[in-house]
């Protein structure tokens, strides 16, 4: 079945004939349709689409782009197509045509071209990046280039989980070997990590050798102390989240496309299927008091606090052992359990080492089993999945006596229309299109201040486009604009000035601004300490947002033509400070942007860390080392391609 997210328009160049048009499938292929007045009905459109009648908003969303086209014959022409996908891609057509023709104006060969269409393609599988992925990926990376910023060591791991049902299963339907899927699959995550900008150490793919060597001698550890066991396990399983749920935690669910009756989880509403097998056991319940008494001593390991509170519920009302094997009769692909050749290791007890594999597990040196980054100070994770991170994990350290990460940061999920985003229904975002239509520094600074860690936040288009006019281009975009190219003074002059100490006496507006710069720094630490990134980003939105007031109030146009040169000094010199001191808080969030800001600032490279975010700090700027240019050339936040 052709799915509707699989597709991409070429370029269409005769009104007559449909040339161009690529349909993508699961497997990245594509088939090319030419010839003269190429037309579907509604009805064959919508199959060859993968559409339903009952199908859910994606079908709602093409039935109602088709029926406000319409010719009245049932049929649809290239040019209503056009506008008819682009409202079910919910991206503008033109817009999809822009993409490829600056892709060619900036020299872009037709096997480059292929290649986007391909990556744009293989960015929509069973198990493909979607925007989750990249929120988790861009508040790991705020959160590692804040460290660094502080100037100290950072280390940022991330990767694929390439084991378990889930992966066997959707090799198996796409007719490929499950290593030459696997080694096709993960390419669309390390390219978007790339794409987003993501500063890792490691990307760490669990089908390694290296992985295997640290899960098989973490299992052989945990036998040695006597937490494995074998033991016949009955219960339902989900394929789709990779665990055993229990009877009360599933219920009879309705497919209401095709009104199949199915068994699912009540957490997630995955199919579950009932299994009875023998296998390894975990003694998970050996460990509660243990657990118990790390939560209470570490009472802000897991944020937020209101996730906290769900686990030590969980782990108060009791644990089950866990079962940590699958017979190799139903799970071939993974990691073997040592000398046992009819058991594969649990997915989940083999992801979550891969922690430590990226630290030289097992292979520490004595008195340096820091070195190498464990334990971790943070894993940043959905909150999908954190019963996994937050009593496993911490259950499999515990029986080894090996050191537990500082914290886990638990997000919440991103919505469209407050409903949750489901492949079923068609309303998934699609990174590389976002990414491809607004710019990686926007999308990063959208995620960042809207998203959420204690609730869900709602992804909109028309949301990103707010923040961006409002926050980058009309907030800060514009005052870079009014201090660095304003004809009646001289930035470096007021630096001069001012850093000399041969500025008058404030007024109460400049009193009230020098105050906020003075206290930012900290206010911005206080947030990042508790693992809020977004909320230190609206503490630093809401400077900029004060000093365009504060610019506007004190009017230094007015001093130009012979006024007080002094005051005139102050108010460039305390607006260009705060776009400096904003600007280098702001690199963990837009480094791209950033950069080109301090360059536009003429701030030294020695002189962007943390500890140069202090008024007054740096007197050497003010110089430009880029052209400022003239109208929209030299912008840093220039109009958007799409405003729709």
């Amino acid at each position: 079945m052709w799915q509707q997210e699989h597709i991409f328009g070429g370029v269409l160049e005769d009104e007559a004939v449909w040339e161009d048009f690529v349909f993508m499938f699961e497997d990245g292929g594509f088939e090319i349709y030419k010839g003269r007045e190429v037309t579907y009905s509604q009805k064959e459109l919508g199959r060859r689409l993968g559409l339903r009648r009952s199908g859910g908003l994606r079908c709602r969303r093409f039935a109602t782009a088709f029926s406000s086209v319409g010719e009245g014959d049932g049929s649809i022409r290239k040019q209503d197509l056009e506008e008819a996908l682009g409202e079910l891609l919910d991206i503008p057509w033109k817009w999809i045509e822009q993409t490829e023709s600056q892709l060619r104006a900036d020299g872009a060969t037709e096997s480059q071209l292929l290649d986007r269409r391909r990556e744009l393609a293989g960015s929509h599988g069973d198990d493909t990046p979607h925007v989750g992925h990249l929120y988790t990926l861009v508040l790991t990376d705020i959160l590692k280039r804040w460290q660094v910023l502080l100037g100290r060591k950072a280390i940022l791991c991330t990767g694929t989980d390439e084991h378990g049902m889930k992966i066997q299963k959707a090799a198996a339907k796409a007719g490929q070997d499950v290593r030459a899927f696997c080694d096709k699959n993960y390419k669309s995550f390390d390219v978007l990590a790339r794409r987003v900008g993501v500063d890792f150490n490691h990307f760490i793919r669990t089908s390694e050798p290296d992985h295997r060597f640290a899960v098989q001698h973490f299992w052989l550890m945990l036998r040695e102390r006597g937490y494995i066991y074998v033991s016949k396990h009955e219960g339902w399983y989900s394929v789709s989240d990779e665990t055993f749920y229990p009877e009360s935690a599933v219920q009879l669910t309705l497919d209401p496309s095709t009104w199949r009756k199915f068994m699912a989880s009540m957490e997630t509403g995955k199919e579950v299927e009932w299994t009875s097998e023998n296998n390894y056991h975990f003694r998970l319940s050996a460990l509660k008091d243990r657990l118990l008494e790390f939560y209470k001593e570490n009472p802000q390991f897991v944020v937020p606090a209101t996730r906290m509170n769900d686990v030590v519920q969980v782990v108060s009302s009791g644990l089950g052992d866990l079962s940590v094997s699958r017979p190799v009769e139903r799970l071939t692909w993974g990691i073997p359990v040592p000398d046992e050749d009819t058991q594969t290791i649990y997915v989940w007890l083999d992801a979550l080492i891969n922690y430590l594999t990226k630290s030289n597990y097992p292979f520490q040196i004595p008195g340096q089993e820091n070195a190498a980054g464990w334990p971790a100070d943070v894993h940043v994770i959905g909150k999908d999945i954190v019963r996994f991170h937050c009593i496993y994990w911490p259950a499999f350290l515990m029986a080894l006596d090996l050191p537990l990460p500082q914290q886990v940061l638990t997000h919440a999920h991103w919505t469209i229309g407050h409903e949750k985003m489901s492949k079923s229904t068609g309303n998934v975002v699609n990174p590389f299109f976002a990414l491809d239509r607004f710019g990686v520094d926007t999308m990063r600074y959208y995620l960042a201040h809207d998203g959420g860690i204690r609730d869900d936040a709602d992804y909109e288009n028309a949301y990103i486009i707010d923040r961006y006019k409002k926050g980058l281009q009309g907030g800060l975009g514009n005052l870079v604009s009014r201090v660095m190219r304003g004809k009646g003074w001289n930035v470096r002059e007021a630096i001069v000035v001012a850093t000399n100490g041969d500025a008058p006496a404030e007024e109460a507006l400049s009193i009230k601004l020098r105050t906020r710069l003075l206290e930012l720094p900290d206010m911005v630490m206080n947030r990042m300490e508790k693992l809020d990134s977004g909320a230190a980003l609206r503490v630093i939105m809401d400077t900029i947002y004060m000093t365009n007031t504060y610019m506007q109030q004190s009017a230094p146009w007015d001093y130009k033509d012979g006024g007080d040169k002094a005051h005139l000094n102050r108010i460039i010199y305390l607006c260009v400070e705060s776009i400096r001191i904003c600007g280098i808080l702001l690199q963990p969030y837009m480094p791209g942007k950033m950069e080109q800001l301090m360059e536009m600032l003429g701030v030294a490279p020695d002189a962007r860390k943390f500890e140069n975010a202090i008024l007054g700090s740096d007197s050497e700027y003010g110089i430009p080392k880029v052209p400022l240019g003239k109208g929209r050339e030299g912008v840093l936040f220039p109009d958007l391609r799409s405003d729709s």
